[in-house]
């Protein structure tokens, strides 16, 4: 390539900015789960029960997993308990264009991303437990060749959390807990690149970073009957190091280099009140609110100079709210069902392919076999998206049209007392 000739020397310099950008747009939202009964990417299968009563579990739990929902309920779990368990989802996203009128879709996958929680209760007074979980995904498989390819095409990002935690009992209705959250990140990213000569370039982001966070929960039970569940999770700052790759390879500007990228995640509140008040039934209504406002922009720099601009984002902070019903049919069979609606924080003049996000619908039925010390829960969600509509500056314009998403999931889980 002879960079001393002016119409060459103008591509080149496209070159510069388009990589710039594709790697941001890919970097800003990527991770290798189908977004499930949330906004953004964060995720919230984190259990069978949990699924199964559509996340209302932050006041009343039967299960360990309410160390991710809210730890203070760690003290109603008698002596030692182990849960085990795995979640398939099955997201299908259709994009229809308003250019051409052509439909596509994204690449059929399975996700299974999986949970392990261990609690132990000391005495009355003192309880301790550990989680590991994916709190935050998302998967999208466009493939190399759609309209959008220039904004998102393939992109994975594995998302790990070790969450040790302890919760007190301060008084005769009252409980507190607090524990930490240590984040490890994994990423590959892909994308095209148009060079302006009337071929692509093929683009790959590989790439990890660690973070760490602090998480808080409250529990005061008002009545024998009514309880009150709060649950707080903090923001994490991950510094993500890896490097691109691109191939043709142009030198001097689109050369292998190392690169690094600041990603902050989003703080969590949820909250809940559950009545068990009638025989075999409890009942929980509640709320979550995430602070995705902190999602303005982001920033890539590269080692070898290249720096991609400032891309905002400009996301919104976000409610859901839910309602769980757990009845005991009998002392062996556990029925649940639940609904949960959220609001999608992503505005219309920064929406794209990457995530596709918008307001949710999740419709949940599920249950469990007490078999003595062992337990076995499963439950099935439907995730109704409601249709969105791209047209923004985005990508130059292009990908505008409608996306449609919905997502069929499948939970499991073993638990055993010991």
């Amino acid at each position: 390539m002879n960079r001393r000739t002016n119409g060459n020397l103008t591509c080149t310099s496209c070159l510069k900015r388009s990589i710039a950008l594709i790697i941001l747009f890919l970097f800003s939202i990527s991770t290798d789960v189908p977004r499930a009964s949330a906004s953004g990417y964060a995720v919230f299968t984190q259990s069978s029960s949990s699924l199964g009563q559509a996340a209302a579990v932050v006041s009343h739990t039967d299960s360990p997993s309410t160390i991710f929902f809210n730890p203070a309920l760690m003290n109603k779990l008698e002596g030692t308990q182990v849960e085990i368990g795995t979640t398939l989802l099955f997201p299908t996203r259709e994009f229809k264009s308003d250019a051409t009128g052509k439909s596509c879709e994204t690449k059929d996958d399975v996700f299974y991303p999986s949970t392990l929680y261990l609690t132990h209760r000391f005495n009355a007074t003192v309880s301790a437990g550990i989680g590991l979980f994916n709190p935050f995904g998302l998967g999208t498989d466009w493939g190399g060749t759609w309209e959008g390819r220039y904004i998102a095409t393939n992109s994975e990002m594995k998302t790990y959390n070790i969450n040790p935690a302890l919760s007190f009992r301060l008084a005769p209705r009252l409980f507190l807990a607090a524990g930490l959250d240590i984040l490890f990140l994994d990423a590959t990213l892909k994308s095209k690149i148009n060079s302006g000569m009337g071929f692509d370039i093929g683009q790959t982001f590989k790439g990890d970073g660690r973070g760490l966070g602090y998480n808080a929960g409250l529990l005061y039970d008002v009545t024998d009957h009514i309880s009150l569940g709060v649950a707080y999770r903090s923001e994490i700052k991950v510094n993500v190091e890896g490097r691109g790759k691109f191939e043709p390879q142009i030198p001097t500007f689109l050369e292998n280099s190392s690169g690094e990228a600041d990603i902050t995640l989003p703080q969590q509140v949820f909250a809940g009140i559950s009545y068990k008040g009638l025989d075999r039934l409890i009942l929980e209504m509640g709320l979550r609110w995430e602070d995705w406002s902190c999602f303005r922009q982001l920033k890539v720099k590269f080692d070898n100079g290249l720096q991609a601009v400032p891309q905002p984002r400009r996301w919104n902070d976000t409610f859901a709210y839910n309602l769980g019903a757990e009845y005991r049919y009998s002392d062996i069979v556990t029925l649940r069902t639940g609904y949960l609606y959220g609001k999608n924080p992503v505005p219309d003049s920064t929406f794209d392919p990457s995530i596709p996000d918008s307001d949710t619908h999740l419709f949940t039925i599920g249950g469990g076999l007490n078999l003595g010390n062992c337990t076995v829960d499963l439950a099935y969600a439907y995730q109704m998206q409601e249709d969105r509509k791209k047209k923004n500056a985005i990508g130059g314009g292009s990908a505008d049209g409608k996306y449609t998403t919905d997502i069929h999931i499948l939970a499991a889980s073993i638990q055993y007392r010991f």
